[in-house]
C-alpha cells in the first residue's frame, strides 16, 4: 500500500518511497497501424482500436521483465481519450477496457505501480498530436480533412516527406488546437454562443471526457497497481490569455509558418494570410510565406467560424476582415484572464471529483503547462490526493537533437525563467539541478506541501543525425542522460521517463512525429535471447537508489564512471522495516563490496536490493556501494 504523507510517498510501514520508472508509450491506434508517418485510413477515426498498445498481451511478461530488471517499477500509462471513445459519444470500447484492465493486472503480478495518464498532445491525432476523438470536432463544425490547406494544423500523416520534426508543437497555437482547447476550458466564457446537442460546448466536451476516463477508474478500481489518475497531459490554453490576437506573441516556441490568432481565423474561413516563418533554434524571423491561397475553409459546409460566432471578428460593410476585439481572450468583466488559477484549477477540481467518485483513494496526479510550473491550489477534500507532477526536459538537447558542451556557448535554457544558460558544463549541470529544486519546491507549498515527481524528461536518441545507429556508439547519449539524473538525484526526486515504445525502430523512432526518445529499440535487440538487448544508453539509465528508507532521505549520488554509488539517511525510531536499495546487476555483473557506517545488509539476488537494517547507536548512516574486480 502506498499512501500521501506531506510532500513523500511511504508504504504501510512508513517507510519513504523513491518511486522511479517510465512512461508506457501508446498515442496511435494499433488496429489500424496508427504510425504518423502513414496517411492511408487516416481519417477513419471511429473504427481504430488500441488493444496492444503499449504492446500486446502475450508480450507484456518480455517488457514487465525487462522494465523489472532495468529497476524501472513505476509507470505512466498513457490512455488516449481516442482509445476509450473513439466510435461516437457515449460509445464506448469495451474491448480496449478489458485489455487494459488486463494488462493493469499483469503489470500488478510484476509488483509494479502505475497511474492512469489522459493522454493529449496539441488536442488529437488530427491537429498533430495525439488524445481527443476525432468526432469532437462535430462539436465546433470543423472539418478535419480540411486542416492542412486552410493552415489550421500540420500532422505529419498530410505533409509526408515535408514535415519538419518538432513542428507538431506549433500546432496548439493554429486554429484548430487552439480553438478546441479553448472551448474545452472557456467556452462557457468565450464562446457562449457555441453549443452541441443543447449543451454549452465547455460542458458538453468536459463531460465526456470525465464519463470517459469514470468508465476506466470503474474497470480498474480495486486493483493494487493503480495509484491513481493525470489530469491531463501537458494542457495547452488555448487562446485563453493571448493579450493580442494580432501577434504572434503568445507563441512559447516558434517554427515554421507562425499565423497570428487572428490571421489562423481567417485562413479557416478560406482568406488568404501571409504569415511569419521562424525557425526554432535561437528564434529568428526567416520571413513571410502565402498561406491559403486556394482559399479552403477548415468548418464544414453550413458551419460558420465559431470566433466570429461569438463576436470576435466580423467583415465590415466593404467585405473586409476587422478584429472586434484584440485582448478578447485576455479581459473578462474588466479583469484580467489567468488561464491557471480561473480555468485550469476549476477543471482539476471537476476531474479530481470524477474520478473520486469512483475511486475515494486514487491520488490526483497535476500536470501543469509547459509555459507556467506554477500549479494552481487544489479545493476541498481533493488537496489530500494530490501529486505535483511537472515535465521538464533540456530544451536545447530537444530542439538541436545533439548533446551541447562548449564553453562560452548556448548550452541549455532555464525552463522557469526562459533565460539561456551559457558556459562550461558544470554551469549546465548546476543550473539543471537548481531547476529541478525550484520546481520541487513549488510541489512542496501547493495544498501545504505535496509529493512531487517529473512525470516527463528524456532524450533524442535520434541525435547528432542516427550517428549512433551506424556507429553503435551512444556515449553522447549517456552523457546526456547522466546529467539529467545527477540533477534528479541531487533533489531526492522520483520520475517516469519518456519513453518505452516496444515498436521503436532506427527509421521511425517511436512511430509519432518523427520523435525518438524510447530507451528500447528493436534494431538494437541484437540477441532476443539477452532480456538486456535493445536497451539503449542502459550505462546511464539502469541506476542505483534507495527505494524505501527507514526515515529521512537526506542524499544519494551514482557515478557512471566509477560505479560508486553512495546514500545516506537518518532513520525514524518509528519504524522498525529495514531500507531497500535497488543495485542492479547491470552496473554490478561481477557483483559488488558495500561499506556501511553501521548495522548490517543482506542481499536479495532475486530482485536485485540490498536489504538494509541501520544501527540503534546513532542517528545518520550511510552505505557505499563499488564494483567488485
Amino acid at each position: 500500500m502506498v499512501k500521501i504523507d506531506g510532500t513523500s510517498f511511504k508504504d504501510e510501514y512508513g517507510r519513504r518511497l523513491i518511486l522511479r520508472g517510465i512512461n508506457l508509450d501508446s498515442k496511435v491506434p494499433y488496429q489500424p497501424d496508427g504510425a504518423t508517418h502513414i496517411r492511408e485510413g487516416f481519417f477513419d477515426h471511429r473504427t481504430v482500436s488500441f488493444v496492444g498498445r503499449p504492446f500486446p498481451l502475450e508480450q507484456a511478461d518480455r517488457h514487465f521483465s525487462r522494465l523489472k530488471r532495468w529497476g524501472l517499477t513505476f509507470f505512466r500509462f498513457l490512455v488516449p481519450w481516442e482509445a476509450i471513445e473513439h466510435g461516437g459519444p457515449g460509445q464506448y470500447d469495451e474491448e480496449y477496457l478489458d485489455y487494459l484492465y488486463k494488462i493493469v493486472s499483469k503489470a500488478g503480478e510484476y509488483g509494479m505501480l502505475l497511474y492512469i495518464d489522459t493522454r493529449q498532445d496539441v488536442w488529437s491525432r488530427f491537429t498533430g498530436g495525439c488524445g481527443a476523438p476525432g468526432w469532437t470536432f462535430d462539436t465546433t463544425g470543423l472539418d478535419i480533412t480540411k486542416f492542412k490547406e486552410s493552415g489550421a494544423a500540420i500532422t505529419h500523416q498530410e505533409y509526408g516527406a515535408d514535415y519538419v520534426p518538432q513542428i507538431w508543437a506549433t500546432n496548439g497555437f493554429k486554429l484548430a488546437a487552439a480553438t478546441m482547447f479553448t472551448l474545452f476550458f472557456g467556452g462557457n466564457d468565450f464562446a457562449p454562443a457555441t453549443k452541441f446537442e443543447g449543451q454549452p460546448v465547455q460542458e458538453y466536451l468536459q463531460g465526456r471526457l470525465l464519463n470517459a476516463y469514470k468508465k476506466v477508474a470503474e474497470r480498474l478500481k480495486g486493483l493494487p497497481a493503480v495509484l491513481g489518475y493525470d489530469t491531463m497531459n501537458e494542457p495547452f490554453r488555448g487562446y485563453i490569455a493571448c493579450r493580442d490576437l494580432n501577434s504572434t506573441g503568445w507563441y512559447h516556441y516558434k517554427k515554421g509558418e507562425c499565423p497570428t490568432a487572428f490571421q489562423g481565423m481567417l485562413l479557416g474561413s478560406g482568406i488568404a494570410q501571409e504569415v511569419e516563418v521562424w525557425q526554432s533554434f535561437l528564434p529568428k524571423l526567416l520571413g513571410k510565406k502565402l498561406l491559403n491561397t486556394g482559399g479552403v475553409k477548415a468548418w464544414k459546409e453550413g458551419a460558420d467560424c465559431v470566433w466570429k460566432a461569438n463576436g470576435v471578428w466580423d467583415f465590415d460593410k466593404a467585405g473586409k476582415p476587422v478584429l472586434l476585439q484584440p485582448d478578447y481572450f485576455a479581459v473578462r468583466n474588466g479583469k484580467k484572464v489567468n488561464f491557471t488559477n480561473d480555468y485550469q484549477r476549476l477543471y482539476f477540481d471537476r476531474f479530481a471529483e470524477a474520478i473520486h467518485s469512483v475511486d475515494a483513494g486514487a491520488m490526483i496526479f497535476i500536470t501543469p503547462p509547459n509555459v507556467d510550473y506554477n500549479p494552481p491550489p487544489m479545493g476541498g477534500d481533493n488537496a489530500r490526493h494530490i501529486v505535483y507532477k511537472p515535465h521538464w526536459y533540456d530544451d536545447v538537447h530537444w530542439v538541436t537533437k545533439a548533446y551541447h558542451f562548449f564553453p562560452n556557448a548556448l548550452v541549455g535554457n532555464d525552463k522557469l525563467t526562459g533565460k539561456p544558460v551559457m558556459g562550461l558544463p558544470g554551469t549546465v549541470q548546476a543550473s539543471f539541478i537548481d531547476q529541478m529544486r525550484r520546481i520541487k519546491e513549488l510541489g512542496n507549498v501547493l495544498c501545504g506541501g505535496v509529493p512531487t515527481i517529473i512525470g516527463e524528461i528524456g532524450i533524442c536518441y535520434d541525435m547528432n543525425k542516427k550517428e549512433a545507429y551506424r556507429t553503435g556508439d551512444f556515449s553522447a547519449h549517456v552523457k546526456e542522460w547522466d546529467r539529467l539524473f545527477k540533477a534528479l538525484d541531487a533533489n531526492l526526486l522520483g520520475y517516469t521517463l519518456w519513453t518505452y515504445d516496444a515498436f521503436n525502430d532506427n527509421k521511425y523512432g517511436d512511430h509519432w512525429n518523427l520523435e525518438d526518445f524510447s530507451i528500447y529499440g528493436l534494431d538494437q535487440q541484437r540477441n532476443p535471447g539477452n532480456i538486456d538487448s535493445g536497451g539503449r544508453a542502459l550505462q546511464a539509465v539502469v541506476r542505483p537508489y534507495p527505494r524505501a528508507v527507514a526515515g529521512e532521505l537526506t542524499s544519494f549520488s551514482f557515478d557512471i564512471k566509477r560505479r560508486v554509488f553512495e546514500f545516506e539517511f537518518r532513520h525514524d525510531p518509528a519504524i522498525d522495516k529495514p531500507s531497500e536499495i535497488f543495485i542492479p546487476d547491470f552496473q554490478y555483473p561481477q557483483g559488488y563490496d558495500v561499506k556501511l557506517s553501521d548495522g548490517s545488509s543482506v542481499r536479495d539476488a532475486a530482485n536485485q536490493l540490498l536489504i538494509y537494517t541501520h544501527g540503534r547507536g546513532r542517528d545518520a548512516h550511510t552505505i557505499s556501494v563499488t564494483p567488485r574486480r
